[in-house]
């Protein structure tokens, strides 16, 4: 079931206006998709973070624009990298009947015996992109590690099966892989010649 999400039509894209909504603490956004036309709104930013801390990245909301009730996902959104604040979100409208596409994390899970024994853990693929009907799109996707040794690798095709979504990835896509320690160079040194001898004079002293 959507969790209702609090929006509010905006009359007017000016930038005055966008930044007394970030002052205020709301953060501008946009609606777009199924059975809505590009509708700009805002949104109490504490009150959507809540939200997707509570019920996840991947959640759908509800919302109420115009009197239209919309079930909608965060489809993208823009931090300000020296704020560390929201400035803009895109919710995507859906039906829940139709598939759509979004992207999941990779979780890693267990211990991977070669890391214990010194190899190094290394994760390309931190994200998948994933088709499901919306109220079935996981939160994240869990890949089983403990069976690791060095130079073992796990790919896209190693990523659980589920009946519930479709991942949408090239084949045997390197998604970790537990490397051999790189070796200590020896340090390098350099004998100093040895010092030829000095000989005295050989001559027997003149008398």
């Amino acid at each position: 079931m959507a969790t209702t999400l609090e929006v509010q039509k905006r009359e007017t894209t000016q930038h005055s206006e966008v930044t007394r909504l970030r002052s205020e603490g709301k953060v501008p956004g946009i609606i777009y998709g199924y059975k809505s036309e590009n509708v700009p709104v805002s949104v109490d930013s504490l009150e959507l973070i809540k939200a997707v801390r509570d019920n996840g990245r991947n959640a759908v909301f509800s919302v109420t624009v115009d009197g239209k009730k919309l079930n909608v996902l965060l489809h993208e959104y823009q931090v300000d990298p020296l704020k560390d604040v929201l400035v803009h979100v895109d919710l995507l409208a859906v039906d829940m009947n139709e598939e759509v596409e979004t992207d999941v994390r990779v979780v890693l899970v267990g211990d991977a015996p070669g890391v214990k024994a010194g190899g190094v853990l290394q994760q390309i693929i931190h994200d998948v992109k994933v088709s499901a009907t919306p109220e079935k799109l996981p939160e994240t996707i869990e890949l089983d590690i403990s069976s690791l040794e060095i130079g073992d690798v796990l790919t896209t095709n190693d990523l659980p099966e589920n009946k519930d979504y479709v991942v949408q990835a090239e084949e045997e896509e390197t998604v970790v892989t537990v490397s051999a320690p790189r070796a200590e160079e020896e340090p390098t040194t350099t004998e100093a010649p040895e010092p030829e001898a000095v000989h005295g004079n050989d001559e027997e002293p003149v008398e």
